[in-house]
């Protein structure tokens, strides 16, 4: 299984990217976590495979969210993270459950 994900850089906080399907781009992303995000920067382009590995996060929880819930939010490291940070953390996992 191979998933070709395009990735998003947040220009309001260091270190939050979003990946999402390339063939489906950002349709199915909540509009409430766009405007948190802030107008997302292109990164990159990956292919994920279950071989593939990332810093941040674990390939299959990723290719995971891509297909339920669409996209993948990565937050910077808990050290890096505020008390706003932590708002966004609480309101992705009520997202996801």
């Amino acid at each position: 299984m191979k998933v070709i994900s395009e990735i998003y850089r947040s220009p309001k906080e260091e270190g939050m990217y979003l990946y999402v399907n390339k063939n489906e781009g950002l349709s199915r992303v909540p509009e409430a976590l766009l405007q948190r995000f802030g107008k997302p920067q292109q990164a990159m382009v990956l292919v994920l495979t279950p071989e593939k590995k990332l810093a941040r996060a674990s390939v299959e929880k990723v290719i995971e969210s891509l297909q339920t819930q669409g996209y993948y939010l990565q937050l910077p490291p808990l050290s890096e993270v505020t008390d706003e940070m932590r708002l966004v953390r609480s309101y992705n996992s009520k997202l996801s459950g």
